[in-house]
């Protein structure tokens, strides 16, 4: 059973969380390292938008661009929509679109505009700012170019979601959960969180006790085949 999600105006929604990651175009720097050749947040073979079962009422009534999340879309190999299904939650559903080659961006769905940040919150329920989706270090560009991501975006980022967090309980206890799996997985591995904090600083969080440092991103790690990249061009945000 599905659980119904009141909402705002998409429309509106969307034209307030709109603004490109960063200054440069990130896909064209991700897409020759996936052998797909196409840019990894467009690559259902790696990543499955969800969206809001509301937010999919809206889309389908405007755009022919998505359809239901069937399994077969990644080529040569199939999947069983169910598993992912259980894993979504109940206030969600899974969608696939035709391709970075036929976007229509005004009908990207906001995990598309998200991606691959989601906002963080602390152990004692404070939403502080982006953290990252850690599977794609090795994938994403902008993970290893953390400076280059723009503070218009991180504004619209953060007022989104300060209304999606009040409007939406279920996304509340969704990213606190994914929180504290970041903050364990992280505590595992001996490392801090990244986090691209609300007050426009970078910082360094202690997974143990969620204390922040303050650091500059461009002396972040890089992942993958990012590592020996030359820095991004001179006058990039």
């Amino acid at each position: 059973m599905t659980t119904p999600v009141p909402f705002p105006d998409f429309r509106q929604v969307y034209d307030h969380f709109d603004q490109p990651i960063t200054a440069l175009d990130c896909g064209s720097l991700c897409a020759p390292y996936n052998p797909h050749g196409i840019p990894f947040c467009c690559d259902i073979c790696v990543a499955v938008p969800a969206t809001y079962h509301t937010e999919w009422d809206y889309l389908k009534t405007r755009t022919n661009l998505w359809h239901s999340y069937r399994g077969d879309e990644c080529p040569g190999e199939l999947t069983n929509p169910g598993t992912l299904e259980q894993e979504t939650p109940s206030h969600m559903c899974l969608l696939a679109c035709l391709g970075p080659q036929a976007c229509e961006r005004p009908y990207r769905s906001i995990s598309c505009r998200q991606f691959p940040f989601f906002p963080y919150l602390t152990a004692d329920d404070c939403f502080i700012g982006l953290a990252y989706n850690w599977d794609f270090e090795h994938a994403c560009w902008v993970l290893s170019h953390l400076d280059q991501v723009s503070q218009v975006f991180r504004q619209e980022f953060i007022q989104t979601y300060d209304a999606l967090l009040f409007d939406i309980p279920q996304d509340y206890d969704s990213y606190y959960d994914l929180s504290e799996e970041m903050r364990d997985a992280f505590s595992k591995m001996g490392r801090k969180i990244p986090i691209l904090h609300r007050d426009g600083n970078d910082y360094l969080l202690d997974p143990e006790t969620d204390a922040l440092t303050q650091v500059d991103a461009r002396d972040l790690p890089r992942f993958g085949p990012y590592r020996s990249e030359m820095a991004p061009p001179t006058g990039a945000e």
